[in-house]
């Protein structure tokens, strides 16, 4: 099987054109050793193209534990390098993808990928999450972990995000606490979750905790989520800049949540499996 690998501010993954076929060409019980680091490719992530008729393409992503995220920031943009260097044709250097969270708008300009990454959602119920009503927005709201009360805010992007903020992001023990969050009985479908330190209202720092895929070097719909609980706690502008530990993405929050960052591919192979 051929693949390629890409990533987005060190987010790697293994991208496979599926176009021809319906089913995934790899098998769920395979996904987990491709993406081992010792033992395969090595990758936070397996992302599939997938195409229903003529200009209609899917993206499916499956996580390095075998789970099916509903989005992926940094996984689309990397699908979208991925269809350039395919030589797809793209309309007005945009593509159109349909993932389980809707469709994005997918620009390409030079080396920067803009997502248009919809409207997030806040209200408890759409999350999901049992914090506060379910018809309320769920900001700066107590959660209880191992004796310690953290303030969160949950935000959307087609999937869920806990965000909190911190003084020092680089002193979080991240592999200790993340789990914790991600499997909280306040989050049925479990929860990503951020760490953020606010340097100025136009610029701020996150590390991030990936539901099934742990510690990641970047989060795209969590630097959206960022920003937009910035705003709702009255922490950051509408402009803002999220440094992770891969890089930095560029953030805007009108109506709709617009992220601009890069995608580069790593190589070219094939497997036998």
């Amino acid at each position: 099987m051929e693949f390629s690998k890409y990533h987005g501010l060190g987010n790697d993954f293994i991208l496979i054109d599926n176009r021809h076929q319906e089913e995934l060409c790899v098998p769920p019980d395979r996904v987990q050793r491709l993406c081992d680091r010792h033992f395969g490719i090595g990758a936070d992530g397996i992302i599939f193209l997938l195409q229903d008729g003529a200009q209609n393409y899917r993206m499916r992503i499956i996580n390095s534990d075998g789970s099916e995220p509903e989005m992926c920031g940094n996984g689309i943009r990397c699908l979208a390098k991925f269809m350039q260097d395919l030589a797809i044709p793209a309309s007005g250097n945009q593509y159109s993808i349909q993932t389980v969270a809707g469709v994005m708008l997918v620009g390409i300009q030079d080396q920067l990928i803009t997502v248009d990454m919809g409207q997030p959602r806040l209200l408890a119920a759409e999350i999901p999450t049992t914090l506060g009503l379910p018809d309320r927005q769920v900001i700066n709201i107590p959660l209880e972990i191992e004796d310690r009360h953290w303030q969160v805010t949950c935000v959307s992007m087609g999937n869920p995000h806990c965000i909190t903020f911190v003084e020092d992001v680089e002193g979080i023990d991240l592999g200790a606490i993340g789990p914790k969050f991600e499997h909280h009985p306040s989050f049925p479908k479990r929860v990503n979750v951020e760490f953020v330190q606010v340097i100025d209202r136009s610029h701020v720092k996150m590390r991030v905790w990936e539901r099934g895929a742990g510690i990641t070097l970047a989060c795209g719909t969590g630097a959206c989520a960022v920003v937009v609980a910035g705003v709702l706690n009255d922490r950051t502008d509408r402009v803002c800049r999220v440094e992770l530990p891969g890089g930095s993405l560029d953030i805007r929050w009108e109506d709709h949540v617009f992220m601009t960052g890069s995608a580069e591919r790593v190589f070219k192979g094939e497997v036998e499996f």
